[in-house]
């Protein structure tokens, strides 16, 4: 098989292994480092601390994220096309409506993502300019106010289009945008964590989050959570780092880029959470009991907003230079968003680029779409929570699906494919993980989500697809998705197999 070059010519790469790690780590240090990993470890803390929840994360971690992310890395060095063009070149035709749910899930999620790159770009705006509420109270206000005006809106089309910007011109200006968002992302979480850590009792926080309560382990919903959650903070099994990886030199290697995503990508979570409970700890702690401070940081309130847009900005304003280290945060959340919505509207635009569309109409077709999706979830509450329960759950279907991919290619002669003298190469543990243990996950993990989604669990009403959190929404939307998709399967088929001849119709 030939290995034809991505969109264009051969020439058309990452320029260095450095600008490849930095745009992968662009996708994945997201706002779910930041704005939902210490939500996360909160709520799933027990009543000694949060550390047993990282243990079943970091198993997660090694279990799930690290083989999903070598897949992707080799699926797109070996398919050098997006999702869907590599599913029916490497898997086969027949599967290719699989590759697309997998893009169809991150267009989904990339639609409300970018109302939230919104909201981030708009609070650094007001923490520069008009300085921060001195109470809670005065925070909701200022979030309720600003959630009736017309900015989540504008913010939402400017935050799209400059995602569309960085995307038009393909590999080389994502790798220049990553090469400046990405580094000033890290030192300004690095500069909010060293503020953090030496504010007075920042250290009971600190301690709480490390601190494990072996209990919470034997809960099901935990492990649930922890791998939700790295799926999350990794973008493992998402499709964009298979994206990504269409356009890398074969001589940077699959296998080290794989684990310094995952563990790169963890430790900005674990500086994230350990700079909010500092701070939740520092701040609250004078005022409140610990269970108290705790559920300040559990209650998500709407849409997830609460910890993040609500109390943060008001505990900034009872912090020694709180004011310049709010701009800083909500600037590291900004640039955290915008980074990986840059990798969302590429990996839908790769695959319209892909079916034959010329990339300047793809992106901005991209776009206005994903815009106009996003509409809602700006307006509504209800709608936006949806969006994000339904497409975040759907993303333990896509790690299924692209260990999928691997199987039905081989995974024994992809792991040979890949191989170069300048990578570690890929253990032989990951060819049975791969055909195993990652399918077994999903399946377990699925079947006990939807066990607890129809015993009241997430509500009462399980059983109606008009309800925001019920199984039945997920169910009804997946199964909508997947019907259209197969039945667009010839149609893609045919498409992809006009601009790559290594494409078999009827395989």
């Amino acid at each position: 098989m030939s290995d034809p070059p991505a969109d264009a010519s051969s020439a058309d790469r990452f320029t260095s292994r450095w600008g490849l790690i930095l745009s992968v780590l662009g996708i994945a240090v997201g706002t779910g480092n930041i704005w939902r990993f210490p939500r996360i470890a909160a709520s799933n803390a027990g009543d000694d601390g949060a550390g047993a929840f990282l243990v079943a994360w970091l198993v997660f971690l090694v279990a799930w994220s690290i083989p999903l992310i070598i897949a992707e890395y080799a699926l797109g060095q070996r398919g050098r096309m997006g999702v869907v063009g590599t599913f029916a070149k490497l898997a086969g035709g027949k599967v290719a409506w699989l590759g697309a749910f997998v893009a169809f899930v991150a267009a989904a999620i990339m639609c409300y993502y970018s109302v939230v790159a919104g909201w981030c770009a708009y609070y650094v705006t007001t923490s520069t300019l008009s300085g921060l509420p001195v109470t809670s109270d005065a925070s909701l206000a200022a979030w309720d106010a600003f959630q009736a005006s017309p900015w989540p809106i504008v913010l939402h089309a400017l935050m799209m289009g400059l995602g569309v910007l960085a995307v038009r011109g393909g590999v080389s200006t994502i790798e220049k945008a990553n090469k400046i968002l990405v580094p000033t992302l890290l030192v300004i979480v690095v500069l909010a964590v060293v503020r953090a850590v030496t504010l007075p009792g920042a250290g009971a926080g600190i301690a709480y989050l490390f601190t494990p309560d072996w209990a919470t382990l034997g809960s099901a919903s935990t492990w649930l959570e922890a791998l939700t959650q790295n799926a999350w903070d990794t973008g493992a099994g998402w499709g964009l780092i298979l994206t990504y990886a269409a356009y890398m030199r074969k001589e940077d290697g699959v296998v080290r880029n794989a684990v310094i995503t995952g563990v790169g990508n963890n430790t900005v979570s674990l500086l994230a959470g350990t700079m909010i409970f500092g701070i939740a700890f520092a701040v609250l702690g004078p005022q409140m009991t610990q269970p108290e401070v705790l559920e300040v940081m559990r209650t998500s309130g709407e849409r997830g907003t609460g910890l993040t847009f609500i109390w943060m900005p008001a505990l900034f304003s009872e912090m020694p230079l709180g004011a310049p280290l709010a701009v800083l945060f909500f600037l590291a959340l900004t640039f955290a968003a915008l980074s990986s919505l840059i990798s969302m509207i590429e990996l839908s635009t790769r695959v319209v680029v892909d079916l034959g569309a010329p990339r300047p109409k793809a992106v901005l077709g991209v776009g206005v779409v994903a815009f106009l999706v996003g509409v809602p979830s700006a307006l509504s509450d209800n709608v936006f929570g949806n969006q994000d329960f339904v497409w975040g759950v759907a993303l333990m279907l896509s790690g299924a699906f692209i260990a999928l991919a691997v199987i039905r290619h081989g995974a024994e002669a992809l792991r040979e494919e890949v191989a170069t003298p300048s990578d570690w190469g890929i253990p032989k543990i990951w060819v049975g993980w791969i055909r195993y243990a990652i399918p077994l996950q999903a399946i377990v993990l699925l079947g006990w989500w939807l066990y607890l989604a129809t015993t009241a669990s997430f509500t009462s009403r399980w059983w109606d697809p008009l309800e925001p959190y019920s199984a039945m929404s997920c169910l009804v939307q997946w199964s909508i998705a997947l019907a259209v998709l197969y039945g667009l399967n010839r149609w893609m088929v045919r498409r992809l197999a006009a601009t790559d001849p290594d494409i078999d119709p009827t395989s």
